[in-house]
């Protein structure tokens, strides 16, 4: 049997498959069932800075609800519930006593102030780890692409000084230079790096002509844009590589660690088969790994990302490949497509 073992953003997991944030991750019951498949981390599902503030707004409007009522209440206190972003801590500081592998949780916020609070109070809850979710609104605005990446550098920065537990970055492929802006971050000290978010979008019913969100899973075509990235980032960066969005099965996880990742991410898949579905793909890994003679991931980890590639091949990561394709009129232009 082959050794799945591998580190991420500092932490040593049994395997390469982490569970990422979600509905699935929020539920003690499905986490139990995640820990025992054999997942090397659990990310917890992400704590918005959209609840924080609705918490805020609400408790704000329970403190002062019975301000203009008369002397006789029976009590000044209004009556509040345990909920929200203090009920998400305490969930994610129960989930780390309940599981035995690592732990991180999520946070995705817009204020500073926010990121910096919730990043300390989040690492006080005993969680191993922590994943940034970096996003910027796509609105038309004064502010230019340079400063919305200086911004979020500035940030991520402050929250480094800040907190003492490992730091990844979930990033989303919508920046301008991406490899260069995961470089600036990288000379900041971040453990890890997860390619890619994946947003919900919304769509328009046509018939009630009303805007319509739902969960849309990933597909397997979804995967190339993280294959890419983590092809062309291997070896280039200090931080750990961590490939997320269309990752499906076994051979899926291979490809990822062939082009350098570290560790993959799963979340479409668990809901379309369940939590033991991380099990089978293990499975798959350790088999074909046996098949091929390697003992463990570092046999073959980053073998086929951009730095190990041939003469032959050394344009697969990039747009110079089309280039390629055009002056092999001899090679079916359709097989080196798929």
């Amino acid at each position: 049997m082959a050794d799945l073992t591998t580190s991420y953003m500092g932490l040593k997991l049994k395997s390469p498959v982490i569970a990422g944030a979600s509905g699935l991750t929020s539920n003690l019951d499905t986490i139990k069932k995640i820990d025992l498949s054999g997942a090397g981390a659990i990310v917890c599902k992400s704590l918005f800075e959209e609840e924080i503030q609705l918490e805020s707004l609400k408790l704000d409007k329970d403190l002062h609800e019975n301000d203009d009522l008369n002397a006789e209440m029976i009590t000044l206190f209004p009556s509040l519930e345990e909920k929200g972003p203090d009920y998400h801590l305490y969930w994610v500081k129960k989930t780390k006593e309940n599981t035995s592998i690592p732990v991180i949780a999520s946070l995705n916020a817009v204020n500073e102030k926010i990121w910096i609070d919730y990043a300390k109070k989040l690492e006080q809850t005993g969680v191993d780890g922590l994943e940034l979710n970096l996003y910027s609104s796509p609105t038309i605005s004064k502010n230019n692409s340079s400063q919305i990446e200086e911004r979020q550098l500035s940030i991520l920065k402050k929250i480094r000084k800040t907190v003492d537990l490992p730091i990844s970055v979930k990033l989303s492929p919508y920046y301008t230079n991406l490899s260069g802006f995961i470089k600036q971050i990288d000379n900041i000290g971040i453990d890890g790096f997860v390619l890619f978010n994946r947003f919900f979008q919304s769509n328009i019913d046509i018939n009630s002509e009303k805007f319509t969100l739902k969960f849309n899973s990933s597909n397997q075509e979804d995967n190339r844009l993280p294959l890419r990235f983590t092809g062309l980032l291997s070896g280039k960066l200090k931080g750990s590589i961590c490939s997320s969005t269309g990752i499906m099965d076994s051979d899926d996880v291979i490809r990822m660690i062939l082009a350098g990742a570290d560790a993959v991410q799963v979340v479409s898949t668990l809901y379309k088969n369940g939590p033991n579905r991380i099990k089978s793909i293990l499975s798959g890994v350790d088999k074909w790994m046996d098949d091929k003679k390697y003992s463990n991931l570092t046999d073959f980890r980053g073998k086929m990302s951009e730095d190990g590639l041939s003469k032959k091949d050394e344009w697969a990561y990039k747009r110079s490949q089309y280039v390629s394709m055009l002056m092999q009129p001899s090679e079916s232009l359709n097989d080196k497509i798929l």
